[in-house]
């Protein structure tokens, strides 16, 4: 009994300590330290290059980067490869000491198709190859594995570290006569294990040299040598025909055996090494559709307990479950609301609470979700209200009869936070990228203009492909009902609704912010 009271003590006094730690610390700056895919002003984007997904690594030495074309674009960080050995001179190992202090710096390694437009027969429905979401899974030796969705398919890609080798022309070694040459060929030829030393030189060395011809007389011999890493792709796995809605989020657990796929109405539980079989944990489908009331909008396991799984709701509600206690979570779940914004209700009050992003801290102890008009801070332990709100973009809410009418309310922005728990990072309209820290939820924080590409024009196949899941649809009908005509016409916003940053993630270990805006991939560090 004691020692609970003893661990909530421990806690408020933790908490105490990051919140005076937040506040005696100077503000981060930030500064753009990379660009991706960079245009030039008024060159239009096609629909297929604007990024949809972004996710680094649990090591944060991979970035992986997803489009609507159903494209994958890995970047490496740069000074991973530089590691030290014998033949570095003192100069060059300072220089290498000296650059693996500074913020990672990322260079292209490779790309490949990951998913391919289809037509679903039976349902008349065309399934984009759109990318949802990426996510890196544990791999034990040098190999990457990668989890990747469109609407419906999921699919497990393995990206193997391969040498590029290449033969190149070079003088023999002076000191090698070519009897000895023709000894070492016989000696390789015959199978003989054991290194024989001929006039002082080990016969490796002579193994790795190759001839033109069998002539030893030959003046000029090929070695063969490593020149680069490469890397190479192949699809291990496809997890398919599991849902009949779109599929919003995917989350890998941290047993680094199963994963959770999520739609508008189920969350599936999956063996990464089974793909004919998933266990449906969430089933929130009324028998009568018109009693829905709610749909899924994304999920996250814990990263610490594996038993744990959160998720949100069209509602504004985080719901978390325990896997050990049913086989069906969806009705043993504990609720995350807050009171006070479900207390007063309006037309709009619904609509703008759906939270689109969910994300938790690496300890597990905090939720951060981020709906349409803020960002909140969840304590797990706490389901009356969040420890702190971040007000994203308050001035639009005199303009939301506008802003539905023109479905720009419906647009999902991701939310990010460092690996302290401290610091929290969203989008917003007008490329703006928000960042807020703990403790000062009163003040706007940081604002980020990722505004390179500020002239350049929204490509109008872009706005004419603009598709949303199937629910989505129904439940923009539902609420448009009777509310046509409500527009006010002619209103001027004091940001551009068509430039949004509406995908970001944060670095495991230090403070680099990656971000994109159409097809264009922004690098922030401090």
């Amino acid at each position: 009994m004691f020692s609970f009271w003893r661990k909530i003590e421990e806690d408020k006094r933790r908490k105490r300590e990051n919140i005076s730690r937040s506040r005696s610390s100077p503000p981060l700056r930030w500064n753009l330290s990379q660009l991706f895919g960079q245009n030039c002003p008024g060159q239009d984007v096609q629909d297929i290059d604007i990024v949809s997904a972004i996710e680094f690594d649990e090591s944060g030495n991979h970035l992986a980067v997803g489009d609507r074309g159903g494209r994958i674009v890995i970047f490496e960080r740069k000074d991973e490869s530089e590691t030290p050995n014998q033949h570095h001179s003192r100069h060059e190992l300072e220089q290498l000491d000296s650059i693996s202090t500074r913020h990672p710096e990322y260079q292209y390694k490779t790309e490949f198709q990951s998913h391919e437009p289809e037509f679903d027969y039976l349902k008349s429905l065309e399934i984009e190859e759109k990318i949802n979401k990426v996510r890196w899974c544990a791999a034990p030796n040098r190999s990457h594995l990668i989890l990747s969705t469109n609407d419906k398919t999921i699919k497990l890609w393995k990206v193997n570290e391969d040498k590029v080798k290449k033969v190149k022309e070079m003088d023999p070694n002076p000191f090698v006569c070519p009897e000895n040459a023709i000894l070492a060929e016989k000696s390789f030829m015959s199978g003989q294990n054991e290194p024989a030393i001929l006039n002082g030189y080990h016969m490796e060395w002579t193994k790795k040299m190759t001839t033109k011809n069998i002539s030893p007389f030959n003046e000029v011999h090929n070695q063969i040598v490593n020149v680069e890493d490469s890397a190479r792709v192949r699809c291990r796995k496809v997890y398919a025909h599991a849902h009949d809605f779109n599929v919003n989020s995917i989350s890998t657990n941290s047993d680094c055996e199963t994963f959770v796929s999520a739609d508008d109405l189920r969350i599936n539980l999956w063996n990464l090494e089974i793909s004919d079989q998933c266990f449906n944990i969430i089933d929130i489908k009324p028998s009568n559709m018109e009693d829905l009331t709610e749909v899924i909008t994304s999920a996250e396991f814990h990263p610490v307990h594996c038993n744990l799984l959160a998720y949100s709701s069209s509602r504004g509600f985080i719901y978390l479950v325990d896997l050990r206690q049913s086989a069906l979570c969806d009705h043993n779940a504990r609720i995350l609301k807050d009171a006070k914004f479900h207390g007063s209700k309006s037309f709009f009050t619904e609509i703008i609470a759906s939270i689109s992003d969910i994300k938790f801290t690496n300890d597990g102890r905090h939720v951060l979700s981020r709906d349409y008009m803020n960002l909140k801070l969840w304590d797990i332990r706490m389901d009356s209200s969040p420890v702190a709100i971040f007000k994203i973009h308050e001035n639009l809410r005199p303009k939301l009869c506008d802003l539905y009418n023109d479905d720009n309310i419906f647009d999902k922005f991701e939310c990010c936070l460092s690996g302290d728990g401290l610091n929290f990072a969203t989008g917003s309209y007008s490329n703006l990228l928000r960042i807020f820290s703990h403790g000062v939820a009163s003040e706007e924080g940081i604002t980020l203009d990722a505004t390179e590409h500020s002239n350049r024009k929204p490509s109008l196949q872009a706005t004419q492909r603009a598709r949303r899941s199937s629910f989505s649809n129904f439940t923009r009908g539902f609420y448009r009902q009777g509310h046509e005509n409500e527009s006010t016409g002619g209103i001027e916003f004091s940001c551009n609704l068509s430039s949004k940053l509406l995908h970001l993630a944060w670095h495991p270990t230090t403070n680099l912010i990656a971000c994109a805006s159409g097809n264009s991939l922004f690098i922030y560090n401090a």
